[in-house]
C-alpha cells in the first residue's frame, strides 16, 4: 500500500494520534460496508424464499471467494486473510438464511 493516507497526507507527516484516528475511521467504514452487504444479503435471501430456491449457492459462493482474491491481490494484501474475512461473512448470512426460513 502507498505511504499516503485518504486525504494525501504522508504517513511520516501524521501524528500517532492523526494515525490512530485515520483507522478509527476507517473502521467505522468497514463496519458501515458490513451493514451494507448484510442488508442486501437479507434481500437475497428473501428473493431466495419466495422463488423457493436453496440457501446455499456454491457456484455464487465461489465467484465470491474469486473476486476476493482478485481484490485482494489488486490492493496488495494478504489473499488468505481476505478470502478468510468473506468466507466468515458468507458463513453468517448463510446461518442468518436458514434462521429466517
Amino acid at each position: 500500500m502507498a505511504d499516503d493516507n485518504t486525504d494525501g497526507r504522508s504517513t511520516e507527516e501524521m501524528t500517532l494520534e492523526q494515525l490512530r484516528d485515520e483507522i478509527e475511521t476507517i473502521d467505522r467504514e468497514i463496519v458501515e460496508l458490513i451493514a451494507q452487504r448484510t442488508y442486501v444479503a437479507e434481500s437475497i435471501a428473501s428473493v431466495k424464499r419466495k422463488r423457493g430456491l436453496p440457501t446455499t449457492d456454491e457456484s455464487q459462493e465461489q465467484q465470491v471467494m474469486e473476486r476476493a482474491g482478485e481484490n485482494a491481490a489488486r490492493f496488495d494484501v494478504d489473499a488468505n486473510l481476505v478470502k478468510a474475512i468473506f468466507r466468515l461473512l458468507i458463513e453468517i448470512n448463510k446461518v442468518h438464511q436458514r434462521e429466517s426460513r
